[in-house]
């Protein structure tokens, strides 16, 4: 079988693509990779130099959320619609809603991992405002109108697309996985919290953490910004300290810098109030850590009774469920054993691809009957 992957390059989704391609890739299937937005670095392709099967084509049009992306749109879709008769693939498996009604006969996957409808509703509390997103609106719901299937990476995440966009023509949910081997969960825990998100990243809000005094080293990574005080230059890895708060800051790290930072960390901090997709508390998971999870929809799905909820969107109760796993070492070491255990069960890679070469055998087979 030959799978046609979409990607976006500026998120958080190019590890799950990572995965995605990889997985296929290994399963003995032909992959053909299309990226959007910005054209990537040696580090975020080095993945693919190994990987027989795969040809790779990366392009800097617009992706669909950007601003001025409907200049890009009919150009791109030109492109990725030459493309597909050029190559001829047996399954579109997009990261974009927008070519989900490519003109090509081919079963089209649209995985719906963001949007901006529901971002704005869980960050803003409140829909955009009437008109604002006319466009992207439009466009995203005849994406969806055109696919032959919308995969959502929890319930929560499809139920909201149905509720902004409308039913899609076949809806299912896909956890995402990692590869438990790219993790080192048997390293001695320190005592400390790490969270993952910038500073000024309204849906992540790792702010939190900067609320209060914590007992532990918290250390929040990929900050571009820090707390407004003390206000003066601050680098990329430094540890601020203020009446409020004491927590190092450091920059965008390595992956293998990431990995020893979970590696050592004792507890996670999932403060997201927005998180289709999940990948940071997933690596926690595989990392044996502990997991502190804002108390919303998709992270109980996610994580059921393996995390340790705090009040949602509340710094205090934030505080608090870090003192407590800090003082009772015993449900600290049980919460990092659930979560791991959670995680290796439901949330790996092969789990991950054994779901999408169902649905894409499905599809394929749908398509021949037809015929």
């Amino acid at each position: 079988m030959h799978v046609l992957v979409t990607a976006d390059t500026m998120s958080g989704a190019w590890t799950y693509t990572r995965e995605l391609v990889t997985g296929l890739i290994t399963r003995g299937l032909r992959v053909t990779l299309v990226s959007f937005g910005e054209i990537p670095l040696p580090s975020q392709t080095s993945w693919m130099e190994r990987l027989h099967g795969l040809d790779y084509h990366p392009s800097a049009f617009r992706l669909e959320w950007m601003q001025e992306a409907e200049e890009d749109l009919p150009e791109s879709s030109a492109f990725l619609a030459a493309l597909v008769r050029e190559v001829r693939p047996d399954v579109l498996h997009l990261n974009q809603f927008c070519y989900g009604n490519l003109p090509v006969d081919v079963p089209r996957v649209i995985m719906a991992h963001t949007d901006l409808i529901t971002w704005t509703d869980a960050v803003h509390d409140r829909a955009p405002q009437p008109g604002s997103l006319a466009w992207y609106t439009e466009m995203v719901r005849n994406g969806i109108a055109g696919a032959d299937a919308v995969v959502a990476p929890s319930g929560w995440m499809l139920e909201r697309i149905r509720t902004c966009y409308g039913d899609p023509r076949r809806g299912e949910v896909i956890y995402p996985g990692r590869n438990p081997i790219f993790f080192n969960p048997y390293v001695s825990k320190e005592d400390g919290v790490l969270a993952v998100g910038r500073l000024v990243d309204a849906s992540r809000q790792v702010f939190l953490l900067t609320q209060h005094v914590h007992p532990v080293p918290v250390c929040i990574v990929g900050a571009e910004h820090t707390v407004p005080v003390p206000r003066v230059p601050i680098r990329a890895d430094v540890k601020v300290a203020t009446d409020e708060t004491t927590v190092a800051i450091r920059g965008p790290q390595t992956e293998a810098q990431l990995r020893a930072l979970y590696s050592r960390a004792a507890i996670f901090a999932a403060t997201a109030r927005y998180e289709p997709l999940g990948m940071p508390a997933l690596e926690a998971a595989f990392s044996r850590c502990a997991i502190v999870a804002n108390d919303i929809p998709v992270f109980r799905e996610i994580w059921g009774d393996a995390a340790l909820y705090f009040r949602t969107n509340d710094a205090a109760s934030l505080a608090e469920a870090i003192r407590l796993l800090n003082e009772d070492r015993p449900m600290r070491r049980a919460y990092a054993e659930l979560a791991y255990a959670r995680a290796r069960e439901r949330f790996t890679t092969k789990r991950m691809i054994d779901d999408y070469l169902r649905l894409y055998r499905s599809l394929t087979s749908a398509g021949s009957l037809a015929a």
